[in-house]
């Protein structure tokens, strides 16, 4: 066989090993991580968002065992009160639970964050051993577990004050388990209302 066959046979393995070996190496190009940027936090795992709904005592999605069981929490309903409609007195009563609820979860936050950024801090130092580990994420365990206890609490408080026509008024405002399209609200026009809601 001369040189020039044996190259020509040969030539299909060169080039399928060259498209094998370019693929490979962009399979090895390195991505950046979902993470990057976030390493310039203060404190890693938390975003400034959620430092910030943590101080303010807000749910931080922490009471979604309740709310989507239908078990409302006190802000959405004050926030909803005259449409649903509530009365004074469940006004003033779920109004206590709510400010409650705040001051508890404010705390609860605070004690979160102060775990993370020992947490933070820690692992930034070069300090933590196995033992230390385990004893900060305690902390931080407890403080999120208090936190979400108040968040669902305050939902517990507030469902023996409503009659179920409120709660599934609620629900409906909130957009569980309905469509919107199925029927129009009595007070509403039934044109304007599928209109409103893109169902055409």
């Amino acid at each position: 066989m001369t040189r020039t066959c044996l190259a020509l046979r040969l030539l299909p393995i060169f080039l399928l090993l060259s498209c094998s070996g370019a693929s490979l190496a962009e399979t090895g190009k390195t991505r950046p991580s979902p993470y990057a940027g976030q390493d310039a936090r203060s404190i890693k795992s938390l975003s400034a968002k959620d430092i910030a709904e943590l101080k303010r005592g807000g749910g931080w999605g922490l009471a979604k065992a309740a709310e989507l069981n239908g078990i409302p929490g006190p802000a959405h309903l004050l926030e909803l009160k005259n449409d649903i409609p509530l009365t004074a007195d469940q006004v003033s009563a779920v109004a206590g639970i709510f400010n409650r609820m705040r001051a508890d979860a404010i705390a609860a936050g605070k004690r979160l964050i102060a775990g993370e950024r020992a947490l933070e801090q820690a692992f930034g130092s070069r300090t933590l051993t196995d033992e230390s580990l385990r004893v900060v994420l305690e902390d931080i365990g407890r403080a999120r577990s208090a936190l979400r206890y108040v968040h669902l609490s305050a939902h517990l408080k507030t469902f023996p004050l409503l009659t179920g026509k409120q709660i599934a008024r609620y629900k409906a405002l909130r957009g569980y388990g309905t469509d919107p399209c199925a029927k129009a609200p009595a007070e509403h026009d039934p044109m304007l209302w599928r209109k409103h809601n893109s169902c055409d």
